[in-house]
């Protein structure tokens, strides 16, 4: 696992271990900062990212390297991501770790931009955790939604989906949050 893109190309991340976390492949992930260069532009410097089941933080450093401006990443474990953010003490003022619960994540300021979500595969986490990150979303923030190629979602109401795509096992549904 490695940083594809930005000021940290080429840095390699520690691999989780065991299998209860799954990184989005770098594949995905450079076909997503595609999406979202094409959607929001070349400068993410006035960007903030909430990711959502961040695992290993691949998603997060990736951000952090191609410029956001500030990263919040969420999870139940944060030791994966905690070996990772070590690796970018330069950057450790533009990222902030959440670890909890994500159905009981408790951000109301509306700051994020870009939302990243990959929870686990068909448990049905997806719908109740976009609830939840609902509450702490700018409107017009651009949500990347990562679920199991076959999974269904139902996005909750303000979120609205305006593209799909298949890398693998994973669907990223693309989706624009137009608020509550």
């Amino acid at each position: 696992m490695r940083i594809i893109g930005g000021k940290y190309r080429g840095k390699k991340l520690y691999s989780p271990e065991g299998d209860m976390v799954r990184p989005t492949s770098d594949k995905t992930r450079e076909a997503m900062f595609n999406i979202l260069r094409s959607r929001k532009g070349c400068d993410f410097s006035g960007l903030n990212l909430l990711d959502v089941f961040c695992g290993s933080g691949a998603f997060s450093l990736e951000a952090v390297s191609q410029g956001f401006g500030f990263v919040t990443s969420v999870d139940v474990d944060i030791r994966n991501i905690q070996k990772n953010v070590k690796l970018f003490e330069a950057e450790k003022n533009k990222i902030k770790l959440i670890q909890t619960d994500v159905l009981r994540l408790n951000i109301k300021d509306n700051k994020y931009d870009v939302l990243f979500m990959d929870a686990p595969y068909n448990k049905g986490l997806t719908e109740p955790a976009l609830e939840k990150a609902a509450l702490c979303l700018r409107q017009g923030a651009l949500c990347l939604i990562e679920v199991h190629k076959e999974e269904k979602c139902n996005l909750p109401n303000g979120y609205v989906q305006i593209d799909e795509r298949k890398y693998g096992l994973a669907k990223i549904i693309i989706a624009v949050f137009e608020g509550m």
